[in-house]
């Protein structure tokens, strides 16, 4: 494998599917197979997910809410999230570990970084909930900061698009795609590729990042084996 160890992150509107909302069973099962893919092939992994598809921190502000409220009730959301993909991920016969930033001591263990990497050596998913447990950073800023704390290889964000492109592709039909980018020339470039704060850390540890479609059957277990998909960021 190329990758023996990787941080999967997975945004919460993912698992709504064709949905306007909350979570679509077929979706997670679809993901809880792709997972189960590659942790046969011996990969190690861990996996963040948002909460956008129950609730957003900062769209909650925007409305009139307190910020800080809101991004709690957005780090229960992830849990909420965090907690299916396990059951998903259990029912397909994975091992898995729930860790969450909040203590929260009846559904999951608190985040011990030694504990998550000994889990991770045994062979089980370590699905990590509740953000960094801290208001005003996001779910990418706390996927970053997980994957350099159990020194992952990679951080793989799973999307609905194939890479990081020049613009929207959905939008603008002459957006093209990038193979590989540095992280200077996504600063430069104005790319989006996660919040500045995340990116930032994944620079400054030499984390990689590879952007790709999760909703393409195979596409995860091509990548840890070493195939060209999606954009890496380096």
């Amino acid at each position: 494998m190329k990758y023996k160890r990787i941080l999967l992150k997975l945004s919460g509107e993912s698992l709504m599917g064709n949905n306007q909302y909350g979570i679509d069973p077929i979706r997670l099962n679809e993901y809880a197979q792709e997972i189960k893919e590659v942790v046969a092939l011996g990969v190690e992994v861990a996996i963040v997910i948002g909460g956008g598809n129950i609730f957003r921190g900062v769209a909650g502000a925007a409305q009139g809410m307190d910020r800080v409220q809101g991004d709690y009730m957005g780090m229960l959301a992830t849990v909420i999230n965090s907690m299916a993909l396990q059951s998903a991920l259990e029912e397909a016969g994975v091992y898995t570990r729930l860790q969450t930033a909040i203590r929260m001591e009846q559904i999951a263990e608190p985040f011990i970084k030694r504990r998550a990497t000994r889990h991770l050596e045994k062979g089980r998913v370590v699905i990590f909930g509740a953000g960094t447990g801290n208001p005003y950073f996001t779910t990418d800023t706390a996927a970053t900061l997980r994957a350099i704390e159990i020194g992952a290889d990679v951080i793989l964000k799973g999307t609905r698009v194939d890479g990081i492109y020049s613009a929207d592709p959905e939008k603008d039909p002459s957006a093209t795609k990038f193979d590989t980018l540095t992280f200077d020339e996504v600063y430069q470039k104005g790319l989006n590729v996660m919040d500045m704060t995340a990116f930032t850390l994944s620079q400054e540890n030499n984390l990689p990042i590879i952007v790709f479609d999760m909703n393409t059957s195979g596409n995860l277990k091509k990548l840890v084996e070493g195939g060209n998909i999606g954009t890496l960021v380096k």
